[in-house]
């Protein structure tokens, strides 16, 4: 084998082969790996790559779901072309694969620094988004209930048609956004008709309004509210309170935060995951047994 491609940096040198798969996701060659890491024999690499299979494996990862055989064309020479099998990898399993390859090469070594960095801070993304999905499930599901015992209470101060519970709620929403009611909101994040603003909130923007609508439904109940109209100036009282606080701790207003994906795709996203724990701690208890 001869000497690999020289490379300034290790993260120049595979950012620069990486590739973006149809689903949107990184990934890389293995045959771009193996002329980097100077394989000039693709035979050769091709027991890196089965033991890097087989780390996946043992490390409980779904190998399928981090290599995928594929064919591409190359170049014979004189514009001819040839299929050839080639395998696409995650970052994940370019670890595992810079793992099994020749340690004495430098340009190895400086890839094990790469995707074991690359690797970590994907890892705490992705525990990061994970943290604010399961606060955004434990919000909403929080937002629902208080929004029930907040219509109980606002119910006995006369707020009990339909309309008058709208313009209620929009009083509250008008006092934490500046001004803006629910169908403002609603514009403002550029939401489809039947789509709930509180379904497209982040974690931070939930708990400002959890805030709201608790303290407003303690505020009605303690000062026992007879009068929808009063009802009305007490939760927009409430929201213009939270909306200052927020300003005097230096956030950001409520109608400037990020719109958040659709918290039912979060749902879903998190039963699937806490599913696939739980088969894989059934596996494991199973192997444990036998």
């Amino acid at each position: 084998m001869s000497e690999p491609l020289p490379a300034p940096a290790a993260s120049n040198t595979f950012e620069r082969i990486k590739r973006i798969n149809p689903a949107g996701a990184e990934c890389w060659s293995s045959r771009d790996f193996a002329r980097i890491l100077g394989y000039t024999d693709y035979r050769n690499f091709e027991a890196v790559i089965e033991k890097a299979r087989t780390a996946c494996l043992n490390s409980g990862q779904r190998v399928e779901d981090h290599f995928v055989e594929i064919t591409e064309m190359i170049g014979i020479g004189k514009g001819g072309q040839r299929p050839v099998k080639t395998v696409l990898v995650s970052r994940y399993a370019g670890y595992l694969v810079i793992q099994n390859a020749d340690p004495t090469k430098a340009i190895v070594a400086l890839g094990q620094t790469y995707f074991a960095t690359q690797t970590r801070r994907q890892e705490l993304a992705d525990d990061r988004a994970l943290q604010e999905d399961q606060k955004r499930l434990l919000l909403r599901a929080e937002m629902k209930r208080h929004n029930k015992n907040l219509a109980g209470v606002a119910k006995q101060a006369g707020v009990v048609q339909p309309l008058d519970y709208a313009i209620f709620m929009d009083h509250g929403y008008r006092g934490l956004y500046g001004g803006l009611t629910k169908r403002d909101i609603h514009a403002r994040k550029r939401l489809k008709s039947k789509e709930h603003i509180l379904d497209h909130m982040s974690s931070l923007e939930l708990a400002a309004n959890l805030f709201r609508t608790t303290q407003a439904e303690d505020k009605l109940r303690r000062e026992n509210v007879r009068n929808k109209y009063q009802a009305n100036r007490i939760h927009e009282a409430v929201g213009r309170t939270v909306r200052r606080t927020i300003r005097e701790l230096g956030g950001t207003m409520p109608e400037n935060l990020p719109v958040a994906e659709n918290i039912k795709k979060v749902e879903s996203r998190e039963k699937k995951r806490i599913k696939a724990e739980q088969k894989k701690l059934a596996e494991g208890n199973a192997e444990t047994e036998s």
